[in-house]
């Protein structure tokens, strides 16, 4: 079996597994589908994604994970209603092109960080 039969999840770095797990369910609307000692399992649109206890902290300069959304008004406007600040650096940005599978023209993205300084975006294709 090759790396192309299995399947990605992002892991993302917590130095405080609670505080993280409190700003997912609260800012982010998200909770745990599984945990495990110093770990929390989610799932969103059929793909996972965990929190971990670590004690790296993300230096939070790179997106290290990101979704796609329909309607990205929308979504900022529920997550800012739960208290969610968008990243002031990055503001509301198009970036241009696509990848040719996900076809339209570029896409509208935002990011923010979560409570363990880890940079997140949602993007909505043009």
């Amino acid at each position: 079996m090759s790396l192309a039969d299995g399947t990605v999840a992002t892991r993302l770095p917590t130095q405080d597994l609670e505080r993280a797990r409190r700003f997912y369910a609260d800012k982010l609307g998200l909770e745990p589908v599984e945990e495990r000692p110093g770990g929390l399992l989610y799932r969103c649109g059929g793909k996972e994604f965990a929190l971990y206890a670590s004690t790296g902290a993300s230096s939070g300069t790179f997106t290290q994970m990101g979704w796609s959304v329909d309607d990205l008004d929308a979504t900022m406007a529920e997550l800012e209603a739960r208290g969610l600040e968008f990243a002031d650096e990055f503001g509301t940005v198009v970036v241009e092109g696509n990848y040719p599978s996900k076809g339209g023209r570029g896409e509208r993205a935002v990011w923010f960080h979560d409570s363990e300084g880890n940079l997140l975006g949602i993007g909505q294709s043009l």
